[in-house]
């Protein structure tokens, strides 16, 4: 899988499926986010996540969240990827982030009422339907000059809303592995970078951050 910089992680493939997500949204270099995108790095660079996720002065707010939800899609896609072989139909026979909280799949298209599946599939559902969202030129555009459409804010929200479900996942039910791994200061940083990016701009309804809420206030007043 290439990251956005050009980067190649590889993904583990699971026992369940040879099938990993390819994020085929690369940002090509020299384009304006591209440029954003090493602002973005050379900013988190400095340890300062909470002035890394501000948007850059002079800059269009359409276009940092894009860049962003680019980034945050391909960073999911490969620590997701890492821990695919334990979540299976066996182990996780339903999408749920602890005894509290399950999720149900529905993408308004081509299911219109929510199903419940296995946290694979619904991954798998997730994950492909983000980055169709992703590579449609009309939600997404790439070109310079080419405008952002009127909802593109509210494709942006539900996007977040749902990838922030598939760390809620990974940290109620196979935080284990991830440890084992040593992949939690990767997952970490990751999540805490997520956190404060969709505080900063009022992305994510609070109620739908309520299963990782104590690791959410936690994150944030080591900050303070």
């Amino acid at each position: 899988v290439k990251g956005l910089t050009g980067n190649t992680f590889p993904l583990v493939s699971g026992s369940r499926s040879s099938k990993t997500f390819k994020p085929k949204k690369n940002i090509p270099e020299g384009s304006h986010q591209y440029e954003l995108l090493k602002h973005a790095e050379a900013t988190l660079g400095s340890g300062n996540l909470r002035q890394a996720v501000m948007l850059p002065e002079g800059e269009d707010l359409n276009e940092w969240i894009a860049v962003n939800t680019v980034d945050f899609f391909n960073q999911i896609n490969m620590l997701y990827g890492t821990i695919t072989e334990f979540c299976t139909e066996a182990s996780c026979p339903v999408m749920s982030a602890g005894p509290r909280y399950e999720y149900h799949w529905a993408d308004g298209t081509n299911i219109k009422k929510p199903i419940k599946c296995s946290a694979p599939k619904y991954i798998d559902y997730l994950m492909t339907w983000v980055q169709d969202q992703l590579d449609d030129e009309t939600l997404f555009p790439s070109k310079i000059g080419v405008p952002f459409p009127k909802n593109f804010m509210s494709v942006a929200k539900t996007i977040l809303k749902r990838l922030f479900r598939v760390y809620a996942h990974i940290y109620h039910q196979h935080f284990d592995s991830v440890m084992r791994l040593q992949e939690e200061a990767h997952l970490n940083t990751s999540f805490k970078h997520f956190i404060f990016f969709v505080q900063e701009f009022n992305l994510i309804d609070r109620r739908e951050l309520a299963p990782l809420q104590e690791l959410i206030e936690k994150l944030g007043s080591k900050d303070r």
